[in-house]
């Protein structure tokens, strides 16, 4: 068969679709999000990040990672900022979520669930982002007398999702992999 006749064959895993799925779910909310005017620009509810929650203390760190990467690159193709300094401000706050949430998920699950989770990454994001902002876009240290209203914001938006993730968590049925692990 000639070359230009092969055709490619890419073979899904269910984990392949889960995931797929879940990024849709958190793209979509990420649209929504766009779309819901806030008086300080940079500040959003993070909608989100409820998904990366769940994905995280039902699938683990690297199932989130893939959900919230998938969750940036489309969402700023959707939205037309696609490497914009828009676009690398939701990819850094995301990667510094993720960071500290890699270690978040280590620590005493009796005292630390996702409403603790949410605030942290809220936190990394909104600090991700204003490094980035300091370093790249606003060379002046002014920017950080922001640095409350952000605060505020990641408080107040980090325990609305890590409360509302905590609740969806409680209502979905068990994981598959969990019933097996307790059989």
């Amino acid at each position: 068969m000639p070359a230009s006749k092969r055709i490619v064959q890419l073979k899904t895993t269910p984990e392949d679709h889960r995931i797929a799925q879940l990024a849709a779910a958190a793209i979509g909310l990420s649209l929504i999000d766009a779309a819901i005017p806030l008086p300080l620009p940079g500040v959003k509810p993070g909608l989100a990040n409820i998904v990366t929650l769940i994905v995280l203390a039902r699938y683990g760190w690297g199932a989130a990672a893939w959900v919230s990467g998938l969750r940036v690159f489309a969402g700023g193709l959707l939205l037309g900022y696609f490497l914009s300094p828009g676009f690398f401000m939701s990819l850094t706050g995301a990667l510094f979520s993720l960071l500290t949430l890699a270690l978040a998920i280590r620590l005493p699950k009796r005292w630390f669930g996702p409403v603790s989770w949410s605030i942290l990454a809220a936190f990394a994001h909104i600090g991700g982002q204003l490094v980035l902002a300091r370093l790249w876009l606003i060379p002046h240290n002014g920017l950080f007398l922001l640095i409350p209203f952000f605060a505020v914001a990641a408080l107040t938006f980090g325990i609305i999702n890590g409360l509302l993730a905590a609740r969806l968590l409680q209502e979905l049925p068990p994981n598959p992999s969990e019933v097996e692990e307790h059989a």
